[in-house]
């Protein structure tokens, strides 16, 4: 029997506010502070302290949703998520639930199938958790001895920072969709300046839910979670791993446990953790600490205005406007500083074609910045730089082979490509007078090789080239000397 998957993902992203969702402590780097010094009676858990909301990560939370064309409720409501966490000293977080922030959004994906649009379920707000990091000590003891002690360590810093948590719908189906899905989130969360998007830093979490079920069924399977990846190759690997394992339970007539899970990334498995829990497992009522938030409908007109062409916006003009192809598009348009920088690039040398400049920035400067370990924003290659380089190029003022060395000295020093060529003397020869010149002395000074061409030793034209080529420096347009070269060369045959 074939099986088919059907996936959600619930995504977590950290709020870049100068301070966390419902006190004043600083949001600090935790992969980089040092531990607990971000901490005050508030997000402590002390008895008695009020937690008070972050206009600003409401602000921002409220920009994603309208991004997504979600609806955005007018009073929502916090809630107590009742679950043991050991790293909130609460004992409980601060969430939404059943009125949350935003609902029935959606979002543009691009597959190989196509694009497709992916709905959103829910946009809401929370608080993060802190971090434990465990150890195991063993006291000196010899080897061969039993013993030792192990313990726990807490980082508060993360603890209260402000979440935002996007859940779709069930709407994705194989790990390239998934993938597809959360790429796109990510580079809308850039483009709207809320969320960096640093996964390694666990700055952006992906929680993927999964069940397979007989293709073309309408009932939904039992499902699996897979927790905290942060990776889009942790995420497309574990998701093809989770529909490999749950179909073959199927098929051998055993049955899928709802469990949570972790994804091994060294052996390639998903491992259980723990009996997945149902909402009224949680036990949330509302927060009594917190008024309800109200969100005017003025505040939501100003946020809809406010917004930036977004990735997928840009995606289509890009196509429409400088007749782009689907790739080129999807590259340029991922990443909202690599968007602005070609279209710089393209006000800076409006008689340049855009693909050639799309080729340019996303193969050699991608290059450069890969090797570098930067992005583009610290590229000391600058917009008008690389069209002024493009266009040299274009114009066959220099070669192509001369335009990437002279892009990697531009690059590394920060000079002017015009300056790097003047220096170089790279300034390619496309006076046909001039090349006309060279070809002719070239005929004459070789007269046995041009008998031998002229007697049928057809190859020899391509010697006569390099010799041409080699008396002008290298710098001779190669189009012009071989027009000029068969020129002269059918003049001979005569």
């Amino acid at each position: 029997m074939e099986y088919e998957a059907v996936i959600g993902l619930e995504v977590h992203a950290e709020l870049e506010t100068r301070s966390k969702m419902f006190c004043s402590c600083e949001r600090l780097d935790s992969t980089v502070a040092l531990p607990n010094r971000a901490v005050c009676p508030v997000c402590a858990g002390m008895p008695g302290v009020l937690p008070v909301v972050n206009r600003r990560a409401v602000e921002y939370a409220l920009r994603v949703a309208l991004a997504l064309e979600c609806e955005v409720a007018h009073t929502s409501l916090f809630v107590r998520k009742n679950y043991f966490y050991p790293d909130l000293p609460k004992g409980y977080q601060i969430s939404q639930y059943e009125q949350p922030l935003a609902r029935n959004g959606r979002l543009a994906i691009q597959t190989s199938q196509g694009e497709r649009l992916i709905r959103v379920r829910r946009v809401h707000l929370e608080e993060d958790t802190g971090k434990l990091t465990h150890v195991q000590r063993d006291h000196g003891l010899t080897d061969g001895q039993a013993g030792g002690q192990s313990y726990s360590l807490v980082d508060l810093n993360r603890a209260g920072v402000p979440l935002l948590e996007i859940v779709s719908e069930p709407d994705l189906h194989t790990p390239e969709e998934v993938r597809a899905y959360a790429e796109a989130l990510r580079s809308l969360l850039r483009y709207l300046g809320v969320n960096s998007g640093d996964m390694q830093k666990g700055l952006l979490r992906i929680e993927p839910n999964i069940s397979v079920r007989p293709a073309g069924s309408p009932a939904f399977g039992t499902r699996s979670e897979i927790k905290n990846l942060n990776s889009f190759r942790a995420l497309e690997r574990s998701v093809a791993y989770e529909i490999q394992r749950q179909s073959e339970l199927l098929r051998q007539g055993r049955p899928v446990v709802q469990e949570t899970r972790g994804w091994d990334d060294g052996q390639g498995v998903t491992v259980p953790q723990r009996s997945k829990e149902e909402a009224d497992d949680y036990r949330y009522f509302p927060e009594p600490d917190l008024p309800p938030l109200v969100i005017e409908q003025d505040w939501i007109d100003e946020g809809r205005a406010s917004l930036p062409e977004l990735p997928a916006a840009r995606f289509h003009r890009f196509q429409a406007q400088y007749g782009l192809g689907v790739y080129d598009a999807a590259v340029l348009t991922a990443e909202r500083q690599v968007a602005d920088f070609f279209e710089a690039a393209l006000a800076a040398a409006p008689d340049v074609p855009p693909k050639s400049i799309a080729n340019w920035l996303s193969g050699e400067l991608f290059g450069l910045l890969n090797q570098a370990g930067v992005g583009i924003e610290d590229s000391r290659v600058f917009p008008q730089a690389l069209a002024a380089l493009v266009g040299m190029v274009a114009r066959s003022e220099i070669s192509q082979s001369s335009g990437k060395s002279v892009l990697v000295e531009a690059f590394r020093t920060g000079k002017q490509p015009q300056d790097v060529v003047a220096e170089r003397g790279l300034r390619q020869i496309s006076d046909a007078n001039a090349i006309a010149g060279l070809v002719q002395r070239v005929l004459r000074e070789n007269p046995e090789q041009v008998a031998a061409y002229l007697g049928g030793k057809a190859g020899l034209a391509r010697w006569l080239f390099g010799q041409v080529a080699r008396l002008a420096g290298g710098q001779a347009n190669p189009q012009v000397v071989q027009q000029e070269l068969d020129r002269q060369l059918n003049e001979l045959k005569k």
